[in-house]
C-alpha cells in the first residue's frame, strides 16, 4: 500500500528539498510500507534530500501511530517535524557555531570521543530534543482533525550530514547500521534502544510521577503504562509524540540522541517500525538488505516481515510494517538474489531462521524479476547491539550485553538524556 503523499506546510526547506513519502527507491534510499491486519495503515515515512537547504544532507523518519487517531498523528508529525528541526538547528547553530566558544562541562563526556565537532554534535542534539517537544506540544493545535489525548506515534529519525550521523528516537521503532568489519564480515549495529516501560529507568520515571506500569495476564511479557486509578490507556512504550493524557504521568516526548562518525565501512542504515522488529532480528534485516537491489531493499524487508508474521504468529494479526533503507556508498549495491551467507551466532535456531528468511527473500526477489547479472561475495554475519547507559530488559538481554564492548569499538556515541 502506498503511503499517503502530503505537503509540508511549514518546512522552510520544503521547496529546496526532494521529498519521498511513498513506496519506491533509488540508489540512495528505498522506502516501503505495508498495511497489516489491524485496519488502516498507521505508519508514515519520509526521506528528504538536501534537508534544511544543505546540499547532500539527508533526513529520514519512520513514524508508527497508535490509538484511534494514530494514523493522523503519524502523518502530522511526519509533516511537522522536519520544518521544526530545520528551524531549531539554525538557531542552535547560530548560538553555538562549530569550533568556537566553550562546551558546557556536562556535555563533554558525550562528545569527547565522538570523532566529530563537539559543538556541531551538541547543536544537533539540542535541535532534535527541542523540535520533538515543540511538535508534541503543537499537536494540540490540530484538534479539529485529530485528538492526541489517547493517540500518538513513535518517531525514529536521522540526519546524515557528510560523514556525521545523528539519530533521534522516541518510542519503539528502531534504527540499525549495516557495516563491514576489518575482516570484511557484515555486522549489524543497533543505533537506538527500544524505549519501552520494561526499561528500569523509564519505568522509574513513570511511577515517580504516579503513572502505573504493569502487564496484562494474557501478555505477561508486555509492560504497559496506565493512568493512576484507571486501567487506561495501556501504552506499550515509555516515550511518544501525542498520548497527552499520560504526559503528566511520566510518558515524555524527548528523544534519545545518538551520534556516529561514518566510515567507508558503513554501508547502510535501516529505520523500521516495530512490525518489522517484532518478527525479524537485526541480523536478518542486514542479510536481506545486503542481498537486495537497492531500489527494492525496503520492500524485501517488509515482505519478509509480513510473511514471517504469518509463520511465527499465525494467531496474531500482523502489524503494519514500514522500512527505510539509506545507502551510504556504492560498494554494496547488488542485484543478485543468489548470494551466500554464513550466519555466526550462538543461537543455532537463528541459523535455521536466517536460512529460511534467505530462501523466502530469494523467492520474493525472483518474483520481482530482479537483475541477476551481479552477485555479492560471501558475507559472514555477526550480532552486535549497544547501549552503554540504558538498561536493556528483554528475553535476550544477556546475549545483547555480551556485545556492548564490541559496539563501543564500532564508534557509536550514545548521547545521554540525564
Amino acid at each position: 500500500m502506498l503511503a499517503e503523499i502530503a505537503t509540508i506546510t511549514d518546512d522552510p526547506a520544503s521547496d529546496a528539498s526532494r521529498r519521498s513519502v511513498q513506496n519506491g527507491g533509488n540508489k540512495t534510499a528505498s522506502l516501503f510500507s505495508k498495511e497489516g491486519m489491524k485496519g488502516e495503515n498507521q505508519d508514515a515515512m519520509l526521506v528528504l534530500e538536501d534537508f534544511a537547504d544543505q546540499p547532500g544532507t539527508v533526513f529520514c523518519g519512520v513514524f508508527d501511530g497508535h490509538g484511534p487517531d494514530g494514523h493522523l498523528i503519524a502523518r502530522r508529525v511526519r509533516d511537522l517535524l522536519p520544518g521544526k528541526l530545520a528551524s531549531c538547528w539554525r538557531i542552535a547553530y547560530d548560538i553555538h557555531p562549530p569550533g568556537t566558544g566553550l562546551l558546557h562541562q556536562g556535555n563533554r563526556s558525550f562528545t569527547a570521543n565522538a570523532g566529530g565537532d563537539p559543538k556541531l554534535i551538541m547543536a544537533w542534539k539540542e535541535s532534535l530534543i527541542s523540535a520533538h517537544k515543540q511538535v508534541d506540544r503543537d499537536l494540540a493545535l490540530y484538534y479539529d482533525e485529530l485528538d492526541p489525548t489517547f493517540s500518538g506515534t513513535t518517531a525514529v529519525t536521522l540526519v546524515k550530514q557528510g560523514s556525521d550521523l545523528y539519530i533521534g528516537n522516541v518510542g519503539d521503532s528502531r534504527a540499525i547500521l549495516g557495516f563491514l568489519t576489518d575482516e570484511n564480515s557484515m555486522m549489524a549495529l543497533q543505533l537506538t534502544v527500544d524505549l519501552k516501560p520494561n526499561l528500569r529507568k523509564e519505568a522509574e520515571r513513570i511511577t515517580k510521577l504516579k503513572g502505573r506500569v504493569f502487564s496484562l495476564p494474557h501478555e505477561p511479557s508486555v509492560k504497559r503504562v496506565w493512568l493512576p486509578g484507571i486501567d487506561s490507556p495501556g501504552l506499550a512504550m515509555a516515550r511518544s509524540l501525542g498520548d497527552h493524557c499520560l504526559k503528566k504521568f511520566g510518558v515524555i516526548s524527548e528523544p534519545t540522541v545518538t551520534y556516529r562518525k561514518l566510515s567507508v565501512r558503513d554501508k547502510f542504515i535501516v529505520l523500521a517500525s516495530d512490525g518489522v522488529w517484532d518478527v525479524l532480528t537485526n541480523d536478518e534485516v542486514v542479510e536481506i538488505v545486503a542481498s537486495s537491489h537497492r531500489s527494492l531493499a525496503a520492500e524485501a524487508v517488509v515482505e519478509a516481515a509480513t510473511s514471517t508474521w504469518n509463520k511465527k504468529r499465525p494467531q496474531s494479526r500482523a502489524d503494519d510494517c514500514t522500512a527505510i533503507c539509506l545507502f551510504l556508498d556504492d560498494h554494496l549495491a547488488s542485484s543478485s538474489s543468489s548470494s551466500t551467507f554464513r550466519v555466526v551466532n550462538e543461537d543455532s535456531g537463528l541459523k535455521k531462521t536466517a536460512t529460511s528468511l534467505i530462501s523466502l527473500h530469494r523467492m520474493f526477489t525472483a518474483k520481482l524479476k530482479m537483475d541477476k547479472s551481479a552477485s555479492c561475495s560471501e558475507l559472514e554475519l555477526l550480532t552486535v547491539s549497544t547501549s552503554e547507559s540504558t538498561e536493556i530488559v528483554s528475553a535476550n538481554a544477556g546475549a545483547l550485553n555480551k556485545n556492548l564492548s564490541r559496539g563501543k569499538r564500532a564508534g557509536l556515541l550514545f548521547i545521554g538524556d540525564d
